[in-house]
């Protein structure tokens, strides 16, 4: 059997470990190991039950490069449904690397250290610093991860000016697509009280159904901004609608509702919450609302970093980028509040979060060197 190259040995390695969110199962303890072998400092912080690092590599002047990622994973699904193991890690007969993880990111993370490794090695003298924040806690609750770190790191005034995220941003070829920015994301619970009564007595009752309908629907027809050049407009989604005790012959006393915006930079949270109350003090409903807001939105527009990443991916697959907003969200929004500028460079995340997931092996290979290229932009 051929060798693997350092990237899919290092791919390999962190996928056979089976990090489902928020373990970490010594994946990280492998890429500590593999940085302190380069002089980074070192700085593990477990909060509560999610390990995080912070590594950190040169000098104190300079600008700063950060490469952040996540070693936890989602869970399998049935692992009756997998052609291989999940956390088997093997090459298949089209070259693909198989496993929970290959795309979404442990291969994102080899790609990273082994991009460090040769470029620490080639320019031990480099300008300002390269550092490393990882975390196991990016597909859950994530409360003790990222969001963590960046308020520890903020409080102590470090400095991060540029800073890629590993999330697997590319389409259909490695680099065909960047995320330079991502929309904000607004939750909110509602719940509109009504008076339980016969549904043959409806004078004698509030159906909170009736009432509530209307707003809703003119909430979901609602226009809510034009968007940008960089984002599209604001959505509104009802993801959640609940109501009822069951029985036939009773109007339910309350309704509960669930909904999410995902929003530009052309509204503000308060802006969208003062619109919706509006709407349903119009309809005269008596509800509570309890908002939960996610993240805001974020970009980086065209400067030293999504220009280095943009010539960079030029370079290696002589492609030219989209620059993109689209999608969910990632860790970059808790970066992002330190005022650096933020791109996601991954690759192709068609399986990602399947059954089955996978990447092409030989795609971690350009994607190492994409890294590697955009350090000696930036830092060499």
């Amino acid at each position: 059997m051929t060798a693997l190259s350092p990237t899919l040995e290092l791919a390999c390695d962190l996928i056979r470990r089976p990090s489902v969110t928020p373990l970490d199962e010594g994946c990280q303890d492998l890429m500590m190991r593999r940085l302190a072998a380069l002089g980074f400092a070192i700085e593990p912080m477990r909060i509560e039950d999610v390990d995080n690092f912070w590594a950190s590599h040169g000098s104190q002047d300079g600008p700063v490069l950060c490469f952040a990622g996540h070693t936890d994973v989602v869970p399998t699904g049935p692992l009756q449904a997998w052609q291989h193991g999940p956390f088997e890690a093997l090459i298949d007969e089209q070259g693909m690397l198989c496993g929970r993880g290959a795309a979404d990111m442990k291969g994102s993370l080899a790609s990273m250290i082994i991009a460090v490794e040769r470029f620490v090695a080639e320019y031990p003298n480099h300008k300002g610093r390269i550092t490393f924040l990882i975390t196991s806690d990016e597909e859950g609750p994530a409360h003790h991860g990222t969001k963590a770190v960046v308020e520890r790191l903020a409080a102590r005034n470090e400095r991060l000016d540029w800073c890629i995220v590993g999330e697997p941003s590319s389409t259909t070829l490695v680099g065909d697509v960047v995320k330079n920015g991502r929309r904000g994301s607004l939750g909110a619970t509602l719940t509109v009280r009504g008076i339980q009564g016969h549904v043959a007595y409806p004078h004698l009752a509030r159906n909170p159904i009736h009432l509530a309908a209307p707003a809703l629907a003119e909430l979901a027809a609602e226009h809510w901004d034009d968007g940008n050049a960089f984002f599209p407009p604001t959505s509104f989604q009802v993801s959640n609608l609940n109501a009822g005790t069951g029985a036939t012959n009773v109007i339910p006393g309350e309704l509960k509702a669930v909904f999410n915006f995902r929003f530009s930079t052309e509204s503000t949270v308060e802006g969208l919450q003062q619109r919706v109350n509006a709407i349903f003090d119009k309809h005269g409903l008596d509800y509570h609302i309890d908002w939960a807001l996610s993240g805001l939105p974020f970009l980086t527009e065209p400067g030293a970093l999504l220009d280095a990443v943009s010539a960079s991916i030029r370079t290696v697959t002589g492609r030219e980028t989209t620059p993109s907003t689209s999608g969910g969200t990632s860790d970059g929004r808790f970066i992002a509040t330190l005022g650096t500028q933020v791109v996601e460079l991954g690759p192709v995340n068609a399986t990602i979060h399947q059954v089955n997931e996978r990447v092409l092996a030989s795609d971690l290979e350009v994607l190492t060197e994409i890294y590697y290229q955009t350090l000696v932009k930036l830092l060499a």
